[in-house]
């Protein structure tokens, strides 16, 4: 037996066509995938190493936004931060909350001293689905949790229409 025939790439004159680059399709699909991520982490302002928006000093507080027929409540959680710290504002239908977190610890002890220093700001914009009396907002802070309050306008109410479901 000849040993060139058990070398794969010394069997006769045969040669294995190779694919590179954007030709092959488990390239495409990647490429594909890659851009669907990216497209879908932008619409929150994230990347899929950031999931929670927090990493590298980076505060991003957590939104809940409900709704019923007379109004919108926005409750955000801050903690760690004083009123002063926090500016909410809304305009063309765009509540923004802002502020800016500032935290320092020092420890002393007898042979040693701490100091640690965090600062990070953060915004967080919500796009309210129908208009508001802006006059009328109300924002409440309290043991680190902020309730914004936006009554809908008389309009927004009439147009709001409950649909029954049916089974069967």
């Amino acid at each position: 037996m000849d040993i060139n025939n058990l070398v794969p790439w010394m069997r006769g004159e045969k040669q294995v066509p190779v694919r590179r680059g954007a030709q092959e399709p488990v390239f495409q699909l990647k490429h594909r995938l890659d851009h669907l991520f990216d497209d879908f982490f932008e619409s929150f302002d994230r990347t899929p190493f950031e999931p929670f928006g927090e990493s590298f000093g980076a505060f991003s507080p957590r939104v809940d936004v409900s709704e019923n027929d007379e109004e919108i409540k926005v409750t955000a959680e801050l903690p760690g931060l004083d009123e002063d710290d926090i500016e909410v504002s809304l305009a063309h239908n765009l509540l923004t909350v802002s502020g800016e977190k500032q935290e320092e610890v020092e420890d002393k002890g007898k042979n040693f001293y701490r100091m640690e220093r965090s600062y990070g700001s953060f915004r967080r914009t919500i796009p309210l689905p129908v208009e508001v009396e802006a006059d009328k907002v109300k924002a409440k802070f309290k043991k680190g949790i902020l309730t914004v309050t936006l009554p809908k306008t008389a309009e927004a109410q009439r147009q709001a229409r409950r649909i029954p479901i049916k089974t069967g």
